[in-house]
């Protein structure tokens, strides 16, 4: 992209908050799940797409925001997808319980694997580049190998579900929250794993009775935010004891019960998050305070996301289908 060129030499300058819309992409046919830029600097116009249509889509969202490829190789919907850190490759995972690596030139599946369960969760390791984590509709997360196209480990908590997956720094440890149903659920909400020994290092992290459906990682410090269904984002240490900062929380948008995606922007100083009424909600990361909202979307916004790059550009999406970048 001859627009992503000029910034790729310099540091990342502050991000300001987008106002106008640039583009509005709407070729999927059912609600947009999880979407993602290229993690390839040089190729971060490309944002990813999965969706409950049963389809993965990458698009230009930089120069054109067109349609550049449809990938069709579920049967269900996609819950889950991301790219891989050489930007070549797409992992996706669905409710048909399968787990595909595509190649993005030709559309081929460089590995398939059936699974016991509904996938709704996938992570790459930040460091093992061939490593990822899923999860889904189990007691039971597995870590996988891409060389050998078998499971590395099992991880196995009490729990009935995974809804989201996250990495600390380096990889030695990750974050799963779960979707506990008894009645002390309350304590397993979010549970922290080493990934080398498979052993549960904690799951006294969150006492709230709420489920956590996204977690973010900060950019620069060593926090991590949860996305509440109390309608709330709370904010956490990332190294042990994983404790609770409870002189903040993000609150004003609505999560009610949709998969809401919160994320840093790449300098650290803006949080922001989608909400079921279809804004869009930026905090300042340190005051914790609203700095503006943005009617984005009819239904719900499911995920907001800043481009790696390009400061202050922003695509989102929707309970609708629809992808929206804005400036």
């Amino acid at each position: 992209s001859e627009l992503i060129k000029p910034y790729l030499g310099s540091k990342y300058k502050v991000t300001e908050i987008p106002k106008s819309l640039i583009f509005y992409m709407s070729k999927h046919n059912g609600p947009v799940n999880e979407i993602q830029w290229c993690p390839v600097r040089e190729q971060s116009h490309m944002l990813l797409s999965a969706s409950m249509d049963k389809t993965v889509k990458v698009w230009d969202a930089v120069d054109t925001g067109c349609c550049l490829k449809t990938y069709s190789c579920h049967s269900c919907a996609v819950r889950a997808a991301q790219w891989s850190s050489c930007g070549k490759r797409i992992l996706s995972g669905g409710f048909d319980s399968m787990l595909h690596l595509t190649d993005v030139e030709t559309g081929k599946q460089i590995f398939s694997s059936k699974t016991e369960f509904r996938i709704s969760a996938l992570k790459f390791h930040p460091t093992e580049s061939n490593v990822f984590i899923s999860g889904g509709f189990s007691p039971e997360v597995k870590a996988w190998d891409l060389r050998t196209s078998k499971v590395l480990r099992v991880y196995k908590a009490a729990v009935q579900q995974t809804l989201d997956i996250l990495f600390l720094p380096e990889g030695r440890e990750f974050l799963t929250s779960t979707d506990a149903v008894s009645r002390d659920s309350a304590d397993r909400t979010i549970v922290a794993w080493d990934f080398g020994s498979a052993a549960k290092i904690s799951n006294q992290i969150f006492h709230e009775r709420y489920t956590c459906p996204s977690l973010t990682l900060h950019p620069k410090e060593s926090v991590f935010v949860a996305q509440t269904n109390g309608n709330y984002m709370a904010l956490f240490s990332a190294q042990r004891p994983y404790r609770i900062n409870k002189k903040k929380r993000y609150e004003g948008h609505k999560v009610e019960g949709f998969a809401v995606g919160c994320e840093f922007s790449p300098d650290g100083t803006l949080l922001v998050t989608g909400s079921s009424d279809g804004k869009v909600f930026f905090y300042n990361y340190h005051t914790s305070r609203i700095i503006r909202t943005l009617s984005a979307h009819k239904e719900a916004c499911v995920s907001a996301i800043f481009h790696p790059v390009l400061p202050s550009l922003l695509a989102t999406c929707d309970w609708a289908g629809e992808i929206k970048v804005w400036q």
